[in-house]
Formats: structure tokens, C-alpha cells, sequence
């Protein structure tokens, strides 16, 4: 069901303990690609091609949980993922890779140059800001905390994962209300397929999972070493694009995580477009990507 046929090859790596499904397009110097929720690696489809086209190696994860990768019990922890991130780029054959994220997979991105900086050469986050700026926003800004009313409905145990699994209404809906509503995204083929592969045993579980740690750590030893670790500025380039009509991360704070770069630090509001940008924007956020990439490669990162 999401080993979709494509120009891409799908492989399987072992890493961190589990097997990781990659999807791979191109040749060249590593991308590693990063998808949010409720997605999976296909989400990246149109940016693998742009990347491919232009000499990249393009490789789209399914996350722990997601996808065709291992759906174990534990290990949906911020550090742990950035492991599973940094193992697959090693599985891979790479020393290191630029390392590009949309929403969870920013927030994981965003972590890398601080958990794993030995296989980071520089950082993409779509649709999600420096992690602390998340949070300050998540507590500070009214706005975004009633953005935010669906990471309270996941903390509850077992009626999330029903929700995400009966007749697909949660994904689609999702979908639905985080795409900017001046765009035709998604299609109903398309918001089936997401919610299909949501449908698939453990998968609802383990993206539950992530959001419940992100919540409840913030009040445990764990949740305060992770916070501690990412004041760490970041010493890689770093690109954060972000959708105006974003409903689900909203971009009042798009500026913010600058105070946590000393490398140079490009942000790009992207008009027209809300939170799942690669697939409501994918020309553009493949323009800025590429841009992006050419200019970090030019500079000797």
C-alpha cells in the first residue's frame, strides 16, 4: 500500500535497532527527507524529482512508525529519532547529508545539528520553527495554542489511534483544515492514500506516540535535557520556509529561530499555501530548495 510505484527505488536499511523504508531517486550528494504527520515518505514525491533532476540524491524515510519502517514499542522520543535519522544516513553509505524536514520531520531537523552534528551538513525545515520557538509560541500565543488543540486529543490513550484508523475521517480532515483553503490540495485520491497507509496496524499508535512525548516530557528530567541541549546554536546553514495560511503552525514566529542559528539562516514565507507545503507548493519549495542548496554548496558548507 505505500511502496508506491514511481521513478524512485525502494530499499529497506537496517538502522538504530529496526528496518527503515527509504525511497531513493538521483544521484549525487545525500538529501535525506523528512516527512510529517499524518504523511509518509510519499509526501516528498515532487521535491525527489527536482532534486534527482539537478544531481541530488534524493532519499524520502518513512519514519519510525510510519510507513513500511519498523513500528516498534518505544523510541519516539526527539533523540532517539535523530539516532534512527543519522544511522539511515550511515546505512546509506554517507558520512553525512543535508538533512530537510516538514513539520515533525522539521521539528527533527531542526535537532540534528545539536544530537547528531557529526552527519549534518546543513538543515531544511518546512512548516516548523526552531523547536524552543514552538514551544515559547505554544505557551505564549493564544492563537497557537488553540492551533494546538489536536496535540491535547492525542494525549489520550487509545482514542486517537481509533480515530486515525475508522473510515479515515481523522487524516482527511486534518488534511483538510491544514492545507490553505485558497488552494485545491488535497485531492480526494490523495487524502485516501493518506489515510490508507494511517489505517495500516501500529502506524496511528507510533505517530501518536511522538506528539506524547513532546507533551509529556516537558515535565520530566528528559523533556528539560533535550530543551537544555537545543539553546546549543545551530552551526550549519539552515533554510525554514513556511506557508501564510499555515492553521496548524502558524507563521507569526517565522523570524524567531534566527536567535538560534550562527550560520547563515534563510527564511521564505511562501504565499498561497498552508501547512503541507511540499505537495501545496511543490514548484516553489523546490525552486527555494534548490536555490538553497546551490548557495550552501557554493559557501563550503
Amino acid at each position: 500500500m505505500v511502496l508506491l510505484d514511481g521513478p524512485w527505488e525502494h530499499r529497506f536499511v537496517a538502522a538504530n535497532g529496526a528496518r527503515f523504508h527509504v525511497a531513493e531517486q538521483g544521484e549525487g550528494p545525500l538529501v535525506l527527507l523528512l516527512h510529517g504527520f499524518p504523511q509518509f515518505w510519499w509526501a516528498w514525491r515532487h521535491q525527489m524529482a527536482a532534486l534527482a533532476a539537478e544531481g541530488y540524491r534524493a532519499a524520502a524515510l518513512d519514519l519510525r512508525g510510519y510507513g513500511a519502517s519498523d513500528k516498534p514499542p518505544r523510541g519516539y522520543d526527539t533523540p532517539t529519532s535523530a539516532k534512527d535519522v543519522a544511522s539511515v544516513i550511515r546505512s546509506l553509505g554517507e558520512e553525512a547529508a543535508v538533512v530537510v524536514g516538514h513539520g515533525w520531520g522539521g521539528w527533527i531537523a531542526w535537532s540534528m545539528p545539536t544530537l547528531e552534528p557529526g552527519v549534518t551538513r546543513a538543515v531544511g525545515s518546512l512548516s516548523m520553527p526552531h523547536p524552543l520557538v514552538f514551544r515559547r509560541a505554544s505557551f505564549t500565543s493564544a492563537a497557537q495554542l488553540r492551533a494546538n488543540a489536536y496535540l491535547a486529543g492525542l494525549q489520550r490513550p487509545f482514542v486517537p489511534e481509533r480515530q486515525m484508523t475508522v473510515h479515515g475521517g481523522y487524516v482527511q480532515r486534518l488534511l483538510r483544515e491544514w492545507a490553505s483553503p485558497e488552494g485545491i490540495w488535497p485531492s480526494p485520491e490523495e487524502a485516501r492514500t493518506y489515510a490508507d497507509a494511517m489505517a495500516l496496524p501500529f502506524v496511528a499508535h507510533s505517530a501518536a506516540e511522538y506528539y506524547r512525548w513532546v507533551v509529556r516530557s516537558q515535565a520530566r528530567p528528559d523533556g528539560w535535557r533535550f530543551a537544555k541541549r537545543l539553546r546549543t546554536p545551530v552551526e550549519v546553514p539552515v533554510l525554514h520556509l513556511h506557508g501564510e495560511h499555515d492553521r496548524a503552525v502558524l507563521p507569526g514566529h517565522l523570524g524567531d529561530s534566527a536567535a538560534y542559528c550562527r550560520a547563515p539562516f534563510d527564511r521564505r514565507l511562501v504565499g498561497c499555501a498552508g501547512h503541507f507545503l511540499p505537495e501545496e507548493a511543490p514548484e516553489t519549495v523546490s525552486r527555494h530548495l534548490l536555490d538553497w542548496l546551490a548557495a550552501t554548496e557554493a559557501a563550503g558548507a
